[in-house]
């Protein structure tokens, strides 16, 4: 039996100056320091003998498998992202990079949002993807324009509040 999934949609290939800058200290301190301090665990614990009853063994295997998958995405990822520099020239609509202040208008209540590319996107900060289907659905607004947005509650209905970009 086959494990065939269809592919995924390919994420937008752009990123802030400080996400693009996260992401290279990322594969900087998994390539130059945590995996040789795994390789050499991982060697220490296969000169202790008979490796299949060998947990730190293991343990070590698995954790070299997926700092290797890690770089091994960041190297293919890093060079294909656009670094998207500044403030648009249209700093009253909103686009990539943009800090939004939105009102749910069936509740009233507000949310503040930032719109930054899929791979730094962090929901404890407010930080949505360009991809998803509420910052699709903001993208090119104005202050006070009204618009609906499909997420996975339903139809939803917002009016944006403010926009703001970072110097």
């Amino acid at each position: 039996m086959s494990r065939w999934r269809p592919l995924a949609p390919s994420s937008t290939a752009i990123i802030t100056r400080a996400g693009f800058e996260r992401l290279k200290a990322e594969l900087d301190h998994l390539w130059h320091t945590l995996r040789p301090e795994v390789v050499k665990a991982l060697a220490a614990a296969a000169a202790e003998g008979d490796r299949s009853e060998n947990a730190e063994y293991t343990y070590r295997k698995k954790q070299l498998g997926e700092i290797d998958r890690r770089v091994r995405y960041l190297s293919k990822r890093i060079p294909s992202l656009k670094v998207a520099e500044g403030a648009p020239a249209d700093r009253d609509a909103v686009f990539f990079g943009a800090q939004i202040e939105l009102e749910n208008a069936d509740s009233g209540e507000t949310y503040r949002y930032r719109i930054v590319g899929p791979d730094e996107t962090d929901a404890k900060k407010g930080w949505i993807s360009i991809d998803s289907p509420l910052a699709r659905a903001v993208l090119k607004k104005r202050v006070d324009d009204e618009f609906s947005a499909e997420l996975p509650g339903g139809l939803t209905h917002f009016a944006l509040l403010a926009v703001d970009y970072e110097d």
